[in-house]
């Protein structure tokens, strides 16, 4: 890393609507340098990026790429200025090979008969030069997630990028493939390359970044040097508020253990044998065992794509499986309906919540009641008492922080942070038995995971049990009692705090079985 300016950004300004998105946000990327850009859900963060990439304009501000001021309209200005973005949700064309989706685009030597040999040979030095070793003859849907993003990186590589932003690319990455990613992205800086890290986990900028910008609210609060960091002064900048640094979960990370489980009682939930084939005759799930204790919370941990989905929808009633049972509390639940479920002590947050579980169109205390409505202390069976509705509601939206106008404000006004904390609310609402989780802090601010795992930990005191489905293994390790690893809709392994180490929890998300 060097005092140049690849690239500086200056008071820029957007707004969708009357949401005020970046607030003259300013930063300046060095050469050679990787530079973290950290901040909650609904920061900024990927805003700021797609004006640099051209995918947004802004509306005040100044970009400079090395100190001459230039007017990006698009991605294909962007990359004439040797800037490249790889995206969360990746865009490629899934029956095209490797060498096709990465040269596609651009001019090839041989445009009529499309021979790439020459393109193969350069695509392959960019594989050795940086550690991203790909069969560039594969065809792009037989890859697993992690080897698409190295092709969505090489794409970049290949149009001769010298800034290049990423996206929360660890999302999808086992422990293993973060490693790799980590040694790739110091061997690019290595050969003078800038790289922008966009993330809201406080390990990897501490563990890959030269330099941290800090969002909050589409302001910039701070940057800083790694070497003048620490976890507990990036909480507050990103919270913006004090936090219990010594009292919190989300801090006590694997200094924290949760207390042992009796097993020798009835399990409250029991898939046996669960299986669920698509119509199309693919098999989604198979032949899936597992418990879930009273006072116990159950981990699955896996690669996004692999049953997670599909395993909730099942547990939670959802979808009716299309072979094995499920045990609720000893009773053969299988089949039952959702709203008997929700009868008997079940409760569910799920994955999708634009889609499931959410009516865009009613107003927040309609959502934070929906599925209960019929339940005390809602209905009599009958008749729905919306005084009380309302009066737990406005309980709600102050316990739990959602930022709404009140319970008669329409649910589509609310951002996915807020959708989201709507959907932990009404679940922690009601007493329930078993709890189906399927990324329930996702959108959240630290300070509202905080609240969550507490919220956790006081349903095992209660000896409630709780199904915890994360894409965030730092999260499951935290929280879990024990991790169920799911491949390709089957159970690999199920593991005992004891045997709880990421590098082993990643090689069963990759499908490779630990040897007796």
């Amino acid at each position: 890393m060097d005092d140049e300016a690849i690239v500086e950004l200056r008071d820029i300004r957007k707004s969708f609507d009357a949401n005020v998105a970046l607030d003259g946000v300013s930063l300046s990327l060095l050469r050679a340098e990787i530079h973290g850009l950290l901040g909650g859900n609904g920061a900024g963060k990927t805003t700021l990026m797609n004006i640099l990439y051209g995918l947004y304009r802004k509306d005040s501000g100044e970009i400079l790429i090395r100190g001459q001021k230039v007017n990006i309209q698009s991605p294909r200005d962007a990359i004439q200025h040797k800037i490249g973005m790889v995206h969360q949700h990746f865009l490629q064309i899934g029956s095209y090979t490797v060498l096709e989706n990465i040269v596609l685009g651009t001019e090839v030597a041989h445009r009529f008969t499309m021979n790439l040999e020459e393109e193969a040979r350069k695509v392959q030095n960019l594989c050795e030069r940086f550690g991203l070793q790909v069969d560039v003859k594969a065809t792009l849907d037989t890859l697993p997630i992690g080897t698409r993003q190295k092709v969505e990186i090489l794409k970049a590589l290949y149009r001769g990028v010298e800034v290049l932003i990423l996206d929360e690319p660890t999302t999808n990455l086992t422990p293993q493939e973060v490693d790799t990613l980590f040694e790739s992205l110091r061997e690019m800086v290595k050969e003078g390359m800038s790289i922008v890290f966009i993330t809201h986990k406080l390990r990897e900028v501490m563990g890959i970044c030269d330099r941290i910008t800090i969002l909050r609210e589409g302001r910039k609060i701070t940057s800083m040097l790694r070497s003048d960091a620490s976890e507990e002064l990036f909480v507050r900048a990103m919270v913006g508020e004090d936090m219990n640094i010594e009292k919190s979960v989300f801090f006590a990370r694997e200094t924290y253990a949760t207390a042992s489980v009796d097993r020798t009682f009835t399990p409250i939930l029991e898939l046996k044998n669960l299986q669920l084939v698509s119509k199309e005759g693919v098999p989604l799930l198979k032949d899936i065992n597992v418990a879930v204790y009273p006072g116990e919370i159950l981990g699955v941990a896996g690669v996004a794509g692999n049953g997670q989905h599909e395993l909730a929808e099942c547990a939670a009633g959802v979808v009716r499986p299309t072979g094995g049972r499920i045990w609720m509390d000893g009773e053969d639940v299988t089949g039952a309906s959702i709203a008997d479920l929700a009868a008997k002590g079940l409760a569910y947050i799920p994955e999708d919540r634009l889609h499931d579980g959410f009516l865009p169109r009613a107003n927040v205390a309609q959502n934070l009641i929906l599925g209960y409505h019929r339940l005390q202390p809602y209905s009599d069976g009958r008749f729905i008492d919306w005084k009380t509705v309302f009066q737990k509601s406005r309980e709600f939206i102050q316990e739990y922080n959602i930022k709404t106008g009140g319970p008669q404000d329409p649910g589509g006004n609310l951002s996915g942070g807020n959708i989201q904390r709507v959907m932990i609310a009404r679940a922690f609402s009601m007493p329930c038995k078993l709890l189906v989780a399927h990324n329930p802090t996702r959108g959240l601010d630290i300070a509202s995971m905080d609240f969550v795992y507490r919220k956790l930990l006081e349903r095992k005191n209660r000896r409630n049990a709780t199904l915890l489905i994360s894409e965030d293994l730092d999260e499951l390790m935290l929280m879990s009692d024990r991790i169920a690893v799911i491949y390709r809709g089957q159970i690999l392994d199920v593991l005992e705090r004891s045997r709880f180490d990421k590098y082993t929890i990643g090689r069963l998300m990759s499908g490779i079985r630990e040897v007796a």
